[in-house]
């Protein structure tokens, strides 16, 4: 804190005065400063929209999104699921599930309880001290599938299952409340991921817990396949499958078995052509697509209000908040105008379209007006009866075919385009290719981050300056005054002796 004197100078004022002019060059580089920060918040705002799209783009290559089949169940409808693949055929299907396929599991046969009880009454938290009694040991292990896990009598079965569950002995251990039973469930099908009673020296060994809930190794029961039976009904020829899990493929359809026909009969499934997903999707595509390429060409042309340089603190503090806004986004337009990437960006996505145009033209998708700036639109109608007749190829324009590797499909294409435009962003703006998130933090090794450090660094040392320069003036005009109120009191002792 600074004190006048008593001069009736007013150095404050002063020597504000003198150093606004000498803060110009700070506020300068603060408000280029700013500049560059806000543009490298549009370079994240856009990295993010192409992550997202890039993203969408391998989605869609899946075989769900593009499917246009799809699989009916009439009969026994309860016994199994039936999807479609891309490359299902029209094949009529009666399907006879004698048998599902099993998990290796072990189960006590009776439900746990507690010492000296005559009823299954163990809950998740009764401990194995209890159910034990007075001759429980210390400790108890298991010995499965090559791990050796030891719990402490005070463990609850709660805490047991969670230990059993997480070392990583491939196998799912639950505890019915209902009934009592415990039980240890491999995690796969099949005989390769049968139980083995085995401890960390891959030796078959007892298990003391096992001993505890009354479990024997004859009690260890095995994998087993289901059994399936599929007749192809347009011919009656019929063949047997023995899967071993409750999922399998026939003629392009996705199986899934839930429970045995029985009685009930078999389910019959029928397929057709319906173009309703793959239509959802191409649409969706579109849009994101018409999205992104508008937000490029919207930036790029965007107005430029050289007249409006971000503010400083001084000038913030005489306006009102609503001044300040629309002030700002004033001096946040055309940040990107004309960009080198952006536009880079609008060509290539461009140049996608084009060299397919003839293919998208025939199934109904063509770019819009010259004014839209390669703006797609959809016949829908078009589109529908081209997914119906001859889906291979509308298939073959978006996602590619086997048969040919030279295809170059948009979806692959697109994605290798604006991989390119975001290693450049990344190179410039420190980026992510990979973060969805709006507010992802910027990596300090790039071209703009070099560039605020060199901001940053420029700002520390001219305020240094500025602030000697400040205190300098202060010394020269106390110094000043001090010589001002010397001279004073001189000039009235000379005048006390004229008197």
């Amino acid at each position: 804190m600074r004190i006048n004197g008593f001069s009736g100078m007013d150095i404050d004022s002063m020597v504000t005065s003198l150093m606004t002019t000498k803060r110009v060059p700070l506020n300068k580089l603060n408000q280029q400063k700013q500049t560059l920060e806000w543009t490298r918040d549009s370079y994240r705002e856009l990295n993010t929209k192409i992550v997202q799209f890039r993203q969408k783009l391998f989605d869609m290559s899946g075989s769900g999104e593009m499917n246009t089949q799809k699989s009916t169940i009439t009969g026994n409808t309860t016994a199994i699921k039936a999807d479609a693949n891309a490359d299902a055929s029209s094949t009529p299907m009666s399907v006879v599930v004698n048998k599902l396929a099993t998990k290796s599991n072990m189960q006590t046969s009776t439900g746990l309880r507690t010492a000296g009880s005559s009823t299954a009454d163990a809950t998740k938290s009764t401990t194995l001290e209890q159910i034990a009694g007075g001759s429980a040991s210390d400790t108890y292990e298991l010995n499965i599938n090559d791990k050796t896990i030891t719990f402490l009598k005070t463990d609850t079965i709660s805490t047991v299952m969670a230990r059993i569950n997480s070392e990583g002995a491939n196998v799912t251990a639950t505890f019915d409340e209902i009934s009592g039973k415990f039980s240890i469930t491999a995690k796969d099908y099949g005989d390769s991921n049968n139980i083995k009673l085995t401890g960390a020296d891959k030796q078959v060994k007892s298990s003391t817990l096992m001993d505890l809930f009354q479990i024997s190794s004859t009690d260890v029961k095995a994998a087993e396949k289901g059994e399936v039976i599929v007749t192809n009904t347009a011919d009656s020829s019929s063949k047997t499958y023995n899967p071993d899990k409750n999922s399998l493929i026939v003629n392009g359809v996705t199986l899934t078995l839930l429970e045995t026909t029985g009685t009930t009969g078999p389910a019959k499934i029928t397929t057709q052509s319906d173009p309703t997903k793959a239509m959802e999707t191409i649409k969706s595509f579109v849009d994101t697509y018409n999205d992104l390429l508008s937000t490029f060409n919207k930036k790029l042309s965007e107005q430029k209000y050289r007249d409006f340089p971000p503010l400083t603190a001084d000038q913030r503090k005489d306006m009102k908040e609503d001044e300040i806004k629309q002030w700002e986004e004033k001096a946040k337009s055309g940040l990107l105008k004309n960009d080198s990437i952006l536009s880079s960006a609008v060509s290539s996505m461009r140049m996608v379209i084009s060299s397919k145009l003839g293919d998208l033209s025939s199934v109904g998708i063509t770019t819009g007006q010259y004014f839209e700036n390669g703006k797609l639109q959809i016949n829908e109608e078009k589109l529908k009866a081209a997914l119906t007749t001859d889906p291979d190829k509308v298939l073959n324009i978006f996602k590619g075919s086997a048969a040919d590797v030279n295809s170059k499909p948009i979806y692959s294409e697109l994605r290798s385009k604006l991989d390119t435009t975001l290693d450049m962003i990344v190179k410039k703006a420190g980026t992510s290719k990979f973060d969805t998130n709006g507010s992802m933090t910027f990596k300090t090794e790039s071209i703009m981050g070099d560039q605020l450090k060199s901001y940053n660094s420029r700002i520390t040392d001219l305020s240094s300056r500025l602030k000697d320069a400040e205190t300098r003036y202060y010394k020269q005009f106390s110094a000043m005054e001090s010589a001002m109120n010397k001279y004073q009191s001189q000039s009235s002792s000379l005048t006390s002796f004229l008197q």
